[in-house]
């Protein structure tokens, strides 16, 4: 999920800038430290497949909200937000987020799905691209540990973090106690009701509105929706 990248750029770009800022840091100021030109486009195209690095984009404007608030979230809300673009990736969710604690990855048997869910238009050397990216990404959110074979780890969610996966999955079309059973708070690791107390904190700490009324939960991201450029 390219994450050093990403985190250049969101460390040297201010939060009100436009799309624009982000071409020229990658690219012209070279803030991810590439060797040439082509590579730093090649960055730059592929950070705004990932992420959008464009604050009319929803799902990246509340990402750039919280990332500087929960520096130990990051990985976390990186992993949500390149889910929710990228089909790919997502495809291989199922076979990390199943695994049991401590469990190794099977890479023929998500290789194998990856291969079932394209309808065989894949050749064997962009399935194994895929794979390993895809491995290589679980790794850098927390989800996977090891180099030569990886076994599941058990991820650490934060507020922020859940915050965010709370919006991507209103954004998906997810409402009240849904929202928390949905994959996004899988990827956090998080029982529903653990999501729910997680956000409660998330509340405490003015990221989000929250309301509870037995069983009906209202959730409001109007911090997260706001245009930082009009603030």
């Amino acid at each position: 999920m390219m994450f050093a990248d990403l985190s250049a750029a969101l460390s040297t770009v201010l939060p009100a800038a436009d799309a624009t800022a982000y071409e020229r840091a990658i690219i012209d100021d070279n803030c991810t430290g590439k060797s040439t030109t082509a590579t730093r486009r090649a960055t730059q195209q592929r950070l705004s497949e990932l992420y959008g690095l464009d604050p009319d984009d929803l799902i990246f404007r509340a990402l750039r909200h919280l990332w500087d608030r929960d520096v130990l979230g990051r990985p976390l809300m990186a992993v949500t937000c390149a889910l929710a673009r990228d089909p790919r990736l997502r495809q291989t969710a199922p076979f990390i987020l199943d695994l049991r604690p401590d469990a190794e990855l099977q890479r023929e048997v998500m290789k194998d799905a990856v291969r079932s869910e394209a309808h065989n238009r894949l050749s064997e050397a962009t399935l194994d691209k895929v794979v390993r990216n895809a491995s290589s990404t679980w790794v850098q959110s927390g989800h996977l540990n090891g180099r030569t074979f990886k076994r599941r780890a058990h991820v650490v969610a934060t507020p922020a973090a859940a915050t965010y996966a709370a919006y991507v999955a209103y954004l998906a079309g997810h409402r009240g106690m849904d929202m928390f059973a949905s994959d996004w708070f899988r990827v956090l690791d998080l029982r529903p009701e653990q999501a729910l107390d997680m956000l409660q904190e998330a509340r405490r700490l003015d990221m989000v509105d929250l309301r509870i009324a037995g069983e009906v939960v209202s959730i409001r991201f109007d911090r997260l929706a706001a245009d930082p450029r009009r603030a």
